[in-house]
């Protein structure tokens, strides 16, 4: 498997913006003609809701602009948007391949053509990221147990806090792998066949993950997952692709 390829946007989305609506409206008017998309992804129901505005230009003057208008997009739910020219989103998919290879394959374009259209995330770019990524999560998570003294309320919150990033590179390897990754279920499934991580652990942080914490006590399930992200460092380490 040599990429990750583009997928196509959500129709719907182009008339549906939700919490984004005023977020794009700003934009139209502090960019004008220079705004050239403007695209929501991740879950479409994340909240705070992500986005990323593609501009022709960007200029000290538009982020004081920006900056101006930040807090009422976020009362209105959404997220600040990344803001960049097409030009250093293709010349940064070599540096950032997990998060813009999420940004490309769950985008929704809610103004403009769409601009990932031919845009690739090259295998041994992604491989080399996960694996960075993967083993700062296991040491930032034994760090972060440590400072904050094991209390368990602390570790509730590191733990629910880790979880979307743990989902995101367990998504980026399933993809990577050639498994299915458009579910939760998907995932687990990859993790217990692939990594071989104990599917009911991965499932309550998955779960966590999209906000699903019912019946899980976070602090109790760290010593678990701490073991799963250990596991999951030994298998990348390991991992030859084919």
């Amino acid at each position: 498997m040599d990429s990750l390829h583009a997928s196509a946007p959500d129709a719907s989305a182009h008339k549906h913006g939700g919490p984004l609506t005023a977020t794009l409206h700003d934009l139209q008017h502090i960019f004008r003609d220079r705004l050239e998309a403007f695209v929501a992804f991740g879950q479409p129901n994340a909240a705070p809701a992500p986005s990323v505005a593609l501009v022709r230009t960007l200029t000290s003057d538009d982020l004081v602009a920006c900056a101006a208008r930040a807090s009422a997009w976020h009362r209105a739910g959404s997220a600040t948007p990344l803001l960049l020219t097409i030009d250093e989103f293709a010349g940064s998919l070599d540096a950032f391949p997990v998060e813009f290879g999420e940004i490309i394959d769950t985008h929704r374009v809610l103004f403009g053509v769409d601009p990932f259209a031919g845009l690739s995330i090259r295998a041994g770019d992604l491989r080399r990221a996960c694996e960075v990524q993967v083993k700062s999560h296991l040491l930032h998570m034994r760090e972060n147990f440590v400072e904050c003294g094991a209390r368990p309320s602390a570790v509730a919150a590191l733990v629910t806090d880790s979880a979307p990033a743990f989902a995101l590179l367990l998504r980026r390897l399933a993809q990577l792998d050639g498994h299915a990754a458009a579910t939760n279920v998907d995932l687990g499934a990859f993790a217990e066949r692939r990594p071989r991580l104990d599917p009911r652990v991965v499932g309550d942080v998955l779960a966590l993950s999209s906000g699903e914490s019912a019946g899980i006590d976070p602090a109790k399930l760290f010593p678990a997952y701490l073991a799963a992200v250990e596991q999951l460092a030994h298998f990348i380490d390991a991992w030859k692709l084919a």
